[in-house]
């Protein structure tokens, strides 16, 4: 696949179709590797980075805001800030009265993420979950006077469910507000379902970029687990597979082995090949704890799958 580049709607920002996940930053990367990890991503010649504020408060010890941090100091001293595009998420707890989509909060959390990130503007700024306590118009006015401000450039929308998108896509239209460029979906080989489902059809008819999240299933697809003993190796994200291992998990992975070896690859690069493939996606978001991972997802990017060998995988992956 070309590294072709692709428009997150009106605002034109680009970015070439593989997005570098933040979350393990501050997680189980430390701020040497996280630097490690960040430097040869944009040496290869990408530049979309996502993250938010919450990571990762789920870890003990840790209170939010350490991956905005790390790329933060990252940015000042690699002087990359106009080389990368840069999204990042709010909504999620940060603490008492420290969450949602309120105008006030969202004031509050995006100045924290300016500072955490060290720039007078975010590129993307991301609904992390929608806010049911909170009318969607008074969401999007203050995403609206903080792109006339100019400390964002566009906004997205994710983990929103197909019909609050929806009303969220006719009240910005309605009332001339910005609306959410993008949606980042859960959305992989194993997890189709809720995205296919509806929330696909609502995306290419409004024309929104997709960027979708957990791309390799918590590391289900690189392969790396396939019985319950081998949780044990996964460490602080072991907990997060042990739903993948199932008959249709056992059957998406042999039909990865097949095709990575058809294709002198490996799983993980087919199933973001696969990801990339799909039709209306813009990009998917995967993260690297060393070198050799960075190099498995940027693979994927100049990986071109045959015909049979995407049927293969819709076949083996095909969700009721």
């Amino acid at each position: 696949m070309s590294v072709q580049k692709r428009r997150l709607g009106q605002s034109q920002i680009l970015t070439a179709p593989l997005v570098l996940g933040g979350n393990v930053f501050g997680w189980t990367l430390d701020e040497a590797k996280s630097f490690r990890i960040l430097d040869e991503f944009v040496s290869a010649g990408f530049d979309f980075i996502d993250t938010a504020d919450v990571y990762s408060n789920f870890i003990p010890g840790n209170v939010g805001g350490e991956s905005e941090t790390i790329i933060g100091k990252w940015l000042q001293q690699s002087g990359n800030r106009i080389r990368v595009i840069l999204a990042t998420k709010v909504g999620l707890s940060m603490g008492p009265d420290m969450q949602g989509l309120s105008k006030a909060y969202i004031f509050r959390a995006v100045e924290d993420s300016l500072r955490r990130l060290k720039t007078d503007y975010i590129d993307l700024f991301q609904a992390h979950r929608d806010d049911p306590d909170t009318p969607l118009e008074e969401t999007l006015h203050a995403f609206a006077e903080l792109i006339r401000q100019g400390k964002v450039r566009a906004i997205g929308a994710s983990n929103y469910e197909a019909p609050r998108l929806r009303e969220a896509l006719e009240i910005s239209k309605r009332e001339n507000l910005p609306r959410y460029e993008s949606l980042q979906p859960l959305y992989n080989l194993y997890d189709r379902a809720d995205y296919e489902g509806s929330l696909e059809a609502v995306c290419r008819q409004h024309g929104l970029g997709v960027i979708s999240y957990f791309s390799l299933a918590s590391g289900f697809l690189t392969g790396k687990y396939r019985v319950a003993e081998d949780l044990k190796k996964g460490g602080a994200r072991g907990g997060f597979v042990g739903r993948y291992l199932t008959p249709r998990g056992e059957k998406i992975l042999r039909s990865l082995d097949e095709v990575a070896a058809s294709h002198k690859s490996a799983p993980a690069s087919v199933a973001l090949a696969w990801l990339m493939a799909r039709p209306g996606m813009t990009a998917p978001i995967a993260s690297a704890t060393s070198s050799a991972q960075l190099r498995t997802l940027i693979d994927a990017v100049r990986l071109e799958l045959t015909p049979a060998a995407l049927e293969a995988l819709d076949r083996a992956s095909a969700w009721p």
